[in-house]
């Protein structure tokens, strides 16, 4: 059992909370029993080490027998221990540290997708991890983070996440051109969502099409050569008296008209 929170071991899984640790490794930090849970049952090939506290182990029997099918052991650690791995200040009794594994971008348009969500320039990395589940939850193909997005694998978008990470291609570092080409050949209509764009309500029935949705950046939104790529821009009206919407709650709705506008037209 481990005991020492400064053990060798203890620090290098705590360096994984920074962003140069996980690009030397190409791993990753897991907090709480729900991440650990999704990856267990949709990524087991990615863990690589398992800690939890026995009370935690003893608890969640669901994630004991995952584990055990899987055939990936827990290591038992001390609160203390998980706390100084930990990115949250209560992990809730178990972390894991897994392998990256980004989709490549090609892979992301073979077959025939029919709804795919681009992130450029998005910072806030609770705004990425709950676009990701938001595109999990309406069933999108996958999602494509170009420009200078937050890296994915930050513990904070992890936990945005709730797991969906572990259940749709997510492709990494892409080119927003090459990403739009890529997107128009595999026939899909890009569509930016923008202030500037046209009036949303008037292009509801063109959602029903194979579309790839384009979210920019929190504060300036997309840039003028970024619009410029895409097909079609489009404004989420304001009928109250909000200055604006959140990122993540402006692509929650986006790509829910789509998603009810794809099933509508099937």
């Amino acid at each position: 059992m481990l005991e020492n929170p400064r053990s060798p071991r203890v620090r290098a899984v705590a360096k994984l909370t920074k962003r140069s640790a996980r690009q030397e490794t190409g791993l990753y930090l897991l907090e709480g029993p729900q991440a650990a849970r999704e990856a267990l049952s949709y990524r087991p090939d990615t863990l690589v080490e398992l800690y939890a506290t026995p009370s935690a182990w003893d608890k969640h029997q669901d994630i004991r027998g995952i584990a055990d099918a899987a055939g990936i052991e827990a290591q038992f650690a001390s609160e203390a221990v998980l706390d100084a791995m930990a990115d949250t200040v209560t992990p809730q009794g178990i972390v894991a540290v897994a392998r990256q594994a980004p989709t490549a971008l090609r892979d992301v348009f073979e077959g025939d997708p029919k709804l795919i969500v681009i992130c450029e320039e998005v910072r806030d990395p609770g705004n990425l991890g709950t676009i990701i589940r938001a595109a999990d939850a309406v069933g999108a193909d996958a999602v494509v983070l170009t420009g200078r997005t937050v890296d994915p694998y930050n513990p904070k978008v992890v936990r945005a996440t709730t797991g969906s990470l572990f259940h749709l291609p997510v492709a990494v570092g892409a080119d927003l051109a090459e990403t739009v080409e890529r997107a128009r050949r595999a026939g899909l209509r890009v569509v930016a969502a923008d202030v500037g764009g046209e009036d949303f309500l008037a292009h509801r029935e063109t959602l029903a099409e194979p579309t790839a949705w384009v979210f920019g950046n929190e504060a300036r939104g997309l840039e003028p050569e970024a619009v410029a790529l895409v097909d079609l821009s489009l404004r989420l009206p304001i009928y109250g008296r909000a200055e604006s919407l959140n990122l993540a709650t402006a692509a929650s709705v986006c790509l829910y008209e789509s998603a009810f506008a794809q099933r509508a037209s099937r």
